[in-house]
């Protein structure tokens, strides 16, 4: 008799734990790649955020739906809220003024618990691409990136996909505790800023198994970045895996706690740089940053610390970078550098770097003209195990 009521007892909260589900095409979607969907699809959103019965789930079935802008706005009263898009792909207005004042074209905001499963977001971002004027202007933010997730917490983003974003593929903004598996980003090399997953003030993200190939950074962390973790990431075409760039606005907060490891990187402008603006009007903090086992493939300088950036030379380069890099290790790093010098460690005069440390780097200029060489300045490095090209044979202090 007891085994008996247990068994009840155990198919009552079984069942009282089932997620509801709010199926996008009862709400009108057509997912014809031509009807615009948002309406139906923030409608089936907002009554699975409002549900109380714990769990939820929007349903999206396979198909294209033409969207956008579109926001998925918390906080929600079910506690977690599943979105199951295997073999959708959402569409983006082609034409950049569709967005007017707005900067990102799917928005995720304030929710916990958020699992978006599947689906590729395309961003039809070529006309975008013909009119960004950021190189003249210094202004890149007027074009709408594919996807922002801003205060999203304790959170699962696994298997979707980026295409052919305006602007950045991802930007995650003041986030906790969320996780990428398999993501793929696609875009052309010729694309500008569409780096692909963009990191800023958040704790505790973690980027596994991707696979990106875009026109910018595959992956950048800006201030406030805090226990990042990046693993098996294969990057390029694109600018390669960035710390930074760091100290171009005022109070910026610190960066600490960034580990990438595992990774693959090829026919890239750069492998794995920390880049700081020179003049920063405020001081700064980068520490604790660790590289480890990073295979380079025709690499344009594969180890960069850069702490002279000035992209377009709208800065005041002769102006020491304010930003303090300290504790920072490259491991472990092998392959083929396009440039001669494959490892370039240009720390700041005024804020020399601290605690940097070189172990076991492997890497042989492609190049006709001579072999690999590697340059310092402001930096003392600690040198580990086998090194080639022997470690800062130029420096200056």
């Amino acid at each position: 008799m007891k085994a008996t009521c247990f068994w009840m007892l155990t198919a009552i909260l079984v069942v009282g734990n089932q997620a509801a589900d709010f199926n996008v095409k009862k709400y009108g979607a057509k997912a014809d790649g031509k009807s615009d969907d948002s309406k139906a699809i923030e409608n089936a959103w907002k009554d699975a955020c409002k549900s109380t019965n714990g769990m939820s789930n929007v349903v999206i079935p396979k198909g294209s739906y033409m969207v956008g802008p579109i926001k998925f706005q918390g906080p929600c009263i079910s506690r977690q809220i599943t979105i199951q898009a295997d073999q959708v792909k959402f569409v983006a207005p082609s034409d950049p003024s569709k967005f007017k004042s707005q900067n990102a074209w799917v928005v995720f905001q304030n929710i916990n618990g958020l699992n978006l499963i599947g689906a590729s977001f395309d961003g039809q971002g070529e006309i975008a691409w013909s009119i960004n004027d950021c190189a003249k202007t210094g202004k890149c933010n007027s074009l709408p990136i594919n996807l922002s997730f801003n205060k999203i917490t304790n959170s699962v983003i696994r298997g979707i996909t980026s295409l052919d974003s305006k602007l950045f593929h991802m930007n995650v903004l003041n986030c906790k505790n969320v996780t990428f598996q398999h993501t793929t980003i696609r875009a052309p090399d010729e694309s500008l800023n569409t780096d692909g997953i963009h990191i800023g003030r958040s704790n505790g993200v973690n980027i596994t198994d991707a696979d990106i190939k875009t026109g910018d950074d595959c992956v950048s962390l800006g201030d406030g970045s805090q226990q990042v973790n990046i693993e098996k990431v294969t990057c390029g075409p694109g600018h390669g895996i960035a710390i930074g760039s760091l100290g171009k606005y005022n109070k910026e907060e610190p960066v600490i706690g960034i580990r990438v490891k595992n990774c693959t990187i090829s026919n890239t402008m750069n492998g794995v740089r920390i880049k700081t603006w020179p003049a920063s009007p405020s001081a700064g903090i980068a520490r604790d940053l660790h590289f480890d086992n990073i295979l380079m493939n025709n690499v344009s300088t594969p180890i960069l610390i850069d702490q002279k950036y000035c992209p377009y030379n709208q800065c005041k380069a002769e102006i020491p970078s304010r930003v303090k890099i300290s504790n920072v290790s490259f491991k472990n790093i092998r392959g083929t550098s396009a440039n001669k010098v494959a490892v370039k460690l240009a720390c700041s005069e005024g804020n020399p770097c601290q605690g940097v440390e070189l172990s076991n780097i492997n890497l042989a200029y492609t190049g006709n003209n001579g072999t690999a060489t590697s340059e310092c300045a402001n930096v003392k490095p600690k040198l580990i195990g086998h090194l080639f090209p022997p470690a800062c044979q130029l420096s200056s202090t």
